[in-house]
């Protein structure tokens, strides 16, 4: 297998990448070591569009921070996904913390983030009625926004596969060498060659850089906590809710999401185990005294689940992007941390860019790029519900009772461009199995449709690729 460029890693970032690679006249492909995309970091974090003020003037943080959150609602357009404007706001509860959002919006006009503003706490409260009376003031971000990160992956691999990228699942980089200026890759699917590199893989992004002889990467990983709340609690705030940043992180927030639940978190603690999101007591409890600083009426009765995501943080407190000083071929795209999903379009731009222009690629006039949007029958109106019914009565049978999904379109989602293959996949895809019960009636069925979609038996299927398991075998 012979390619142009190879891009390591199907997070937010590698699928972005690929999209945008795909405009082009050259042979792409996507590695990604799990049995989906969205797997590491994309799949567990805020889900935030930040506005950029909190990043270090100068940084590649604030640069594609700034020009990603300008860019995210037209390429969410293009790609049919979920993207709100809800606006942000930093809490500051104390003179002290006055003083902090100051900082925050002077630098936030630096970094030349649009429609920004200090207000009191009578404002706040205006805004947001459930909000601390200790609240004394705020800084409020006009542009800040919220939207799905799995599902903004899961649609920008789709685009790229419909527009002639590859995407190769299950696919692991385990060496890399170079020969006659061309790259080999050695992976659980075979040896795979490619004159260029993207390094966009998360977590694991030092390691694949080591493999070139690249040691600068320097990677901390960062663990965070969260609840999610029913979609009942979906109110307690419009705009999402900071509090004042640290040099962990920009502290615990509470943030409507697009589907209309409520998110609480994260906590910020460094780990050595990269591949542990196992959920903590003391995270928990963390995350929890936190929010209730912010909304004191909030109640954690209303959780449906709890998870935890890690990010990569580098030890120079920015992203590192480029081409590595081993190899001019070779494209880093590291410890891509908060505001990460925020700079991301920015960052596949730039990417595009360095690529492109390096290896003299033409655009095709072919590509297209809107992903066509998949059905949602808990949206639609009853009318035309009764007409899709009628084209194909799999739109009859509700799967999903909590989310209102329909067997038609997890179907869908497994037959689509790089579909699910797993329990979990059809949950990103779909939300089967994102509500109160979170799969506890659904689950079963889900399992039933994708055996038999995939042509094998229901003991193969899996809750989210190898070593995961659902059905082990028959009883009598």
């Amino acid at each position: 297998m012979k390619y142009n460029v190879a891009v390591i890693g199907g997070g937010v970032v590698g699928a972005l990448i690929l999209r945008e690679l795909s405009k082009y006249d050259l042979s792409i492909v996507l590695l990604e070591k799990e049995n989906d995309v969205a797997m590491g970091a994309t799949k567990a974090n805020s889900a935030i569009v930040h506005g950029g003020f909190d990043a270090k003037t100068g940084t590649l943080k604030a640069k594609f921070n700034v020009r990603g959150t300008e860019i995210m609602p037209e390429i969410c357009k293009e790609l049919n996904v979920p993207y709100r404007n809800n606006g942000s706001l930093v809490l500051a509860f104390s003179d002290e913390e006055v003083e902090h959002i100051k900082e925050l919006y002077a630098r936030g006009v630096a970094n030349g983030v649009p429609e920004i503003e200090i207000i009191d706490g009578d404002r706040v409260r205006e805004l947001e009625p459930n909000v601390s009376d200790e609240v004394k003031g705020a800084l409020l971000s006009k542009t800040a926004g919220i939207v799905c990160p799995y599902e903004l992956t899961i649609a920008a691999t789709e685009n790229a596969v419909t527009n002639g990228a590859e995407f190769l699942r299950n696919c692991e980089v385990t060496a890399i060498r170079e020969e006659n200026d061309v790259f080999v890759l050695s992976t659980t699917l075979g040896e795979i060659e490619a004159d260029y590199i993207v390094n966009a893989a998360g977590n694991h992004s030092d390691e694949i850089a080591a493999m070139i002889g690249d040691n600068s990467i320097k990677l901390t990983a960062r663990k965070g906590d969260y609840y999610l709340l029913d979609k009942s609690y979906g109110g307690m705030t419009d705009h999402t809710l900071f509090q004042c940043p640290n040099k962990m992180g920009k502290g615990a927030l509470i943030t409507p999401t697009v589907d209309g639940n409520l998110l609480i978190g994260p906590s910020a603690v460094d780990q050595e185990d990269k591949d542990d999101v196992d959920t903590s007591p003391e995270g928990l409890e963390f995350v929890a005294a936190k929010a209730f600083r912010s909304i004191p009426s909030l109640n954690l009765r209303g959780a449906i689940t709890s998870f935890a995501g890690i990010r990569a943080h580098d030890e120079s407190d920015d992203f590192v992007i480029g081409f590595s000083e081993k190899n001019s071929k070779f494209i880093n795209c590291a410890g891509i941390e908060s505001p990460g999903l925020s700079a991301a379009p920015a960052i596949a731009e730039y990417v595009e860019k360095l690529l492109t222009e390096k290896i003299g690629a033409n655009k095709k006039e072919s590509f297209n790029p809107v992903r066509e949007a998949p059905v949602r029958f808990r949206n639609m109106a009853k009318s035309d519900r009764e007409q899709l019914i009628k084209k194909n009565s799999a739109y009859g049978r509700i799967i999903c009772r909590c989310e209102t999904v329909t067997e038609g379109e997890i179907i869908d989602a497994i037959r689509a461009p790089a579909g699910a293959r797993d329990v979990d996949g059809v949950k990103r895809r779909t939300r089967a199995g994102m509500g109160r019960c979170q799969g506890g009636f659904c689950g079963s069925k889900v399992v039933e449709i994708l055996a038999r979609e995939l042509g094998v038996p229901m003991n193969e299927i899996t809750k989210f690729g190898r070593g995961s398991k659902i059905i082990y075998d028959r009883t009598k």
